[in-house]
């Protein structure tokens, strides 16, 4: 028996990995993230297996399941929104697995940020303006850790990625201010890859009155950071004078 924790991806079902969309067809136990995962997803799980919504449940409830399993030797399907590397909450279950001797696999998945950049049409790492690329989130119910909140990392001025921070973004905006400048450009991408996704585009300037106005409040990707500009600056990697080990040739 083993516990699958499976990346369901930002909410497009063409975005699955085949093998993640494999075992949805096949298993017979799946916990899944609640409204977090797209119905589209739901439906890719097999009709008979038997299926729980963790946002209904604690921790020892669904290891309570997991543990039923482990001694039915039926597999569990752990599925969570994204990847389950960001922010699923799986390290915990693991330790809880890791005591009870139950063998668990990661299956990563497409994350929120990169299906909002795409839906964006943007690059994060643009040369000579950002080489670097930051995912975060506001502090919460989760306190940030030291020397990890958005003013220290804003001082690098790289491309920001913030989850779970949309309900904050008035606040996010004032501390940026100073690093990126009022005509920094956000992006905000409700449901990245839902059908019902929406795309706001504005300035650390207006942000906050245009989310205001649309009416997001949550499950919505925040990006921020000059490289959303498309500025006209050009890697070496197609350089006519730049030769690597995969190109056939050399100039000088």
């Amino acid at each position: 028996m083993k516990v699958y924790f499976i990346g369901a991806g930002p909410g497009d079902p063409d975005l699955l990995t085949v093998k993640a969309a494999n075992m949805l067809k096949e298993c017979k136990i799946c916990i899944y993230a609640g409204s977090l995962v797209s119905p589209d997803i739901i439906s890719l799980i097999n009709s008979d297996a038997r299926k729980y919504d963790s946002a209904k449940m604690s921790l020892d409830e669904t290891t309570e399941i997991t543990q039923q399993a482990n001694e039915d030797a039926i597999d569990v399907i752990r599925l969570h929104t994204g990847d389950p590397s960001i922010y699923g909450a799986i390290s915990e279950q693991m330790n809880r697995f890791d005591k009870l001797d139950i063998e668990y696999e990661v299956v990563p998945g497409v994350s929120s940020f990169q299906a909002a950049a795409a839906a964006l049409n943007a690059e994060l790492t643009c040369p000579e303006v950002s080489q670097t690329v930051i995912l975060t989130r506001t502090s919460g119910r989760t306190p940030m850790p030291d020397h990890q909140d958005i003013v220290t990392l804003a001082q690098s001025r790289s491309t920001l990625c913030l989850f779970l921070s949309i309900h904050k973004i008035g606040e996010v905006a004032k501390q940026l201010d100073k690093y990126y400048g009022q005509d920094c450009p956000v992006a905000v991408v409700y449901h990245a890859s839902w059908p019902d996704q929406i795309i706001i585009k504005a300035t650390i300037k207006d942000i906050e009155s245009k989310i205001k106005d649309s009416g997001i409040t949550k499950t919505a990707m925040v990006i921020v950071g000059r490289a959303l500009d498309k500025p006209e600056t050009e890697s070496k990697l197609y350089d006519s004078h730049f030769t690597h080990g995969y190109r056939k040739g050399s100039s000088k």
